[in-house]
């Protein structure tokens, strides 16, 4: 898990205006429906000396928002440091903070680069909040061709590229081929295309004692997929230029209403929740060596968390199907950003190609293999947001390791990683996310139907759009 963000002390004064801010907040929340901009409220904060992230180093040059987690991480900020010797690089490791970032670039004291959900880049584009890429990669002659096309998009807002891929995750659907087989159930039969199937297959594997569940039969994955059920469906939740919302129509609601029926099917939300949230999910316990799950979509990440701990497992994969029988991939991922102010911006752009480059990829891969295997791990290659990269990996550094499970995921997952789609990137960024996220959460514990909670998401984020493209009016 990332670590907390630090926290900044304040003299009183500066706490008085804190809380004056807050204030602040509160009446302007009620008036714009809770939608309004930090980054246009965050200068007030700026006379208090706001959120120091560089320490007032003029030879340091400060990240935030990467973690340093195993050698595909660390191998590649060791090319950056050789790319920039005349500066100290100084990761500062956990999640990415948005009051903390938002803080730092009011005060005009941001950190040099800046690694976030791609997904965010175009709120913070269209706050001012990040430069755009334009001239550095003229400069530096970056072939954004040498990246996968959604994650160039996804870190783009109308057309100008803010943030370089650093990460790419597709969805892959997991299956516990021993749950399955042991209830009668050839995992070669499993597919999300047939929904009735698959509800009468969840209601077939899950397991309670009691009152209490003791197996998902098959998990969603709500909230955070649901753009996946929805795209299923033949629906998306914002039109492809980013400037509509899209989120009560038929087919978003219909597929919010299957995807919570499934929990539903299982007991609800509270008994649901309470099982997955027990799961010891990167642990050698964990919901497949126990039998907890049956099969559910997942990041292709955790292919390699399984293959670490619990190598043995009876793992069986497949792709996501659209209810048409059509491979269905979402992809998402990490970007690196400038933002605007960088204190070395022209260093920021050579360290944001460097840590996106083929070459470096493809290092730090040898190097995380190798680190794998010598811990007798299978090493299931990696997916980058580097396609030319992800292709050599794929020829020259993973190799099949004779475990056909994994084996099998990893050919997969390389099958399926260039023909994904993305939720488009919008000027509204986290507060569109929140608002499809926070629909599904109301109807999961039940205090909206289906349709009143998109509804209600629906207005959230069309006005959230609206007032991020208001000044263009």
């Amino acid at each position: 898990m990332a670590a907390p963000p630090r926290h900044i002390r304040r003299q009183t004064d500066c706490r008085q205006a804190n809380g004056r801010q807050a204030i602040r907040r509160k009446a302007i929340r009620r008036k714009t429906v809770g939608l309004v901009s930090g980054f246009a409220l965050l200068p007030v904060l700026t006379g208090c000396g706001g959120l120091s992230v560089t320490g007032g180093d003029p030879d340091s040059f400060t990240t935030m928002g990467y973690g340093m987690g195993d050698a595909l991480a660390t191998d590649r900020i060791d090319t950056a440091r050789a790319a920039l010797p005349g500066l100290h690089i100084k990761v500062n490791e956990g999640a990415f903070d948005q009051q903390q970032f938002l803080s730092a670039v009011a005060a005009g004291d941001p950190p040099d680069v800046v690694h976030m959900d791609r997904a965010l880049i175009g709120g913070y584009a269209a706050r001012g909040a990040l430069m755009p890429l334009t001239d550095c990669i003229s400069r530096k002659h970056i072939d954004t061709g040498d990246y996968y096309r959604t994650a160039i998009d996804e870190g783009s807002l109308d057309g100008v590229v803010y943030a370089l891929p650093d990460s790419y995750d597709s969805r892959i659907l997991l299956m516990n081929d021993k749950v399955l087989k042991e209830n009668g159930t050839d995992p070669a039969d499993v597919t999300t295309s047939d929904w009735s199937a698959l509800k009468k297959l969840t209601q077939k594997l899950q397991r309670h004692h009691g009152d209490k569940l003791t197996r998902i039969g098959f998990d969603p994955k709500i909230p955070e997929f649901f753009p996946l059920w929805a795209k299923a469906n033949g629906a998306d939740l914002i039109s492809a230029d980013g400037r509509t919302a899209q989120l009560n129509g038929p087919r978003v609601v219909e597929a919010l209403r299957y995807a919570v029926g499934l929990i539903d099917a299982q007991g609800g939300w509270g008994r649901f929740k309470a099982l997955r949230d027990s799961f010891d999910q990167f642990g050698a316990k964990n919901e497949f060596v126990r039998g907890q799950i049956g099969a559910f979509p997942m990041e292709d990440w955790y292919v390699n968390v399984l293959a670490g701990t619990s190598p043995h497992i009876d793992l069986g994969t497949d792709t996501f199907k659209d209810r048409k029988g059509n491979m269905l991939n979402w992809t998402s991922g990490y970007g690196w950003a400038i933002p605007k102010g960088s204190p070395h911006a022209a260093e920021a752009c050579t360290f944001v190609k460097t840590m996106t480059a083929t070459d470096t990829w493809v290092h730090a891969a040898k190097a995380k293999a190798k680190q794998v295997r010598k811990t007798g791990s299978p090493y299931t290659g990696d997916v980058t947001g580097n396609a030319v990269a992800d292709r050599i990996i794929e020829k020259d550094v993973w190799k099949p390791t004779g475990n056909a499970a994994f084996d099998k995921a990893t050919r997969t997952l390389y099958t399926i990683s260039g023909k994904g789609f993305t939720v488009p990137s919008n000027a509204a960024g986290s507060e569109f996310k929140d608002a499809w996220q926070n629909a599904v959460n109301r109807v999961l514990s039940g205090e909206q139907s289906p349709q009143q909670a998109l509804d209600q998401g629906q207005r959230e984020a069309q006005s959230a759009l609206d007032l991020a493209h208001e000044g263009e009016r």
